[in-house]
């Protein structure tokens, strides 16, 4: 098996627990603040889990989400689950601005602008905070 998540390196982890970890997601070029929450095993599909470890899952998905929303204020968030090209079970936590490059449309859609969205370059560091301060 030569799944680039379960063999990822130089990740910036936010937060991590056994079963989970958060990292900030750099190399999107139309998604200035984006994160990901990535199941530690590899298994493809939320029902490859059971009822308890989805829970801690979306529990998870939502802390980010929350945390996004206070360190970010932004005009949305997008939640997506693909796993199309590396079957790895992961979830995307993109915010969204109204002067990124993409909105409203998904970031991966052709830009329709260059973005004006600047955000800090400590954003990263702001989110790890509010994570580490919510953790249960």
């Amino acid at each position: 098996m030569n799944c680039p998540i379960c063999t990822a390196d130089n990740e910036e982890i936010l937060w991590r627990n056994d079963k989970l970890r958060v990292i900030a997601v750099h190399n999107e070029a139309n998604a200035p603040a984006f994160c990901r929450v990535i199941w530690q095993n590899h298994v493809a599909e939320m029902t490859d889990l059971d009822a308890a470890e989805r829970a801690e899952l979306m529990e998870t998905v939502y802390r980010v989400e929350s945390a996004m929303r206070q360190v970010f204020k932004p005009a949305k968030i997008n939640l997506a689950s693909l796993g199309n090209v590396v079957p790895h079970l992961h979830w995307h936590v993109i915010a969204r601005f109204a002067d990124d490059a993409n909105f409203p449309a998904p970031i991966w859609a052709a830009a329709q602008r260059p973005s004006a969205t600047v955000l800090p370059a400590d954003w990263p560091q702001q989110v790890r905070a509010v994570l580490q301060k919510e953790a249960v």
